[in-house]
């Protein structure tokens, strides 16, 4: 995507991509030099690469709506280019390729270069190829308006499902069998 075309976008709710499981709808809050920053309700705000963004639609009648109150004074990240906006989110929890996909990961950013960026994720550090990163998150999240039966936001409740959904996933394939025969034992039981 062009930088002047996006900038022209910066305050208006946008989608980013046609469809699929890239496409998000979201808030432009800004745009650097070879990534933008969109603030999702399902996601939080999320910085897309713009060479990976194959469209960008605004509605012509205000159709898209976000359902999230913004702050004021939004705190986020900004940087020249996405490696140093990687730089800057070291040491952070974050989630690259949100898609939920098999190049969907989600760890501690421990280190990134012109080339990769490291994960930690479990017990392996997973080097990820820059030009194979679309969009990365991480821990920042807006509380929506409305609020659960307990008085927490709708956001934080999803951020702990989002968890441990990804923690089953990573788990070893060989250890799946005995774990799941486990558990329908212990149903047995009951």
């Amino acid at each position: 995507m062009d930088r002047e075309l996006m900038n022209m976008h910066v305050g208006k709710t946008i989608r980013v991509d046609r469809g699929g499981p890239e496409s998000r709808i979201g808030k432009l809050l800004a745009v650097f030099e070879d990534f933008f920053v969109l603030l999702t309700e399902k996601d939080g705000v999320v910085y897309y690469k713009t060479n990976h963004v194959r469209s960008i639609t605004e509605s012509s009648k205000d159709a898209m709506k976000l359902g999230l109150k913004i702050p004021e004074k939004l705190d986020y990240k900004t940087a020249h280019n996405f490696h140093e906006l990687l730089d800057s989110i070291r040491f952070q929890w974050v989630k690259i390729n949100r898609d939920g996909g098999p190049e969907s990961l989600e760890g501690v950013l421990s280190d990134s270069n012109k080339h990769y960026a490291s994960l930690i994720v479990n017990e392996e550090v997973v080097r990820f190829s820059l030009k194979h990163i679309r969009n990365i998150s991480y821990g920042l999240m807006v509380d929506k308006s409305g609020k659960d039966d307990d008085g927490k936001s709708n956001s934080s409740s999803s951020r702990s499902s989002s968890y441990s959904h990804n923690s089953d996933n990573n788990d070893n394939d060989n250890n799946d069998k005995d774990y799941n025969d486990k558990d329908y034992n212990d149903e047995d039981n009951d």
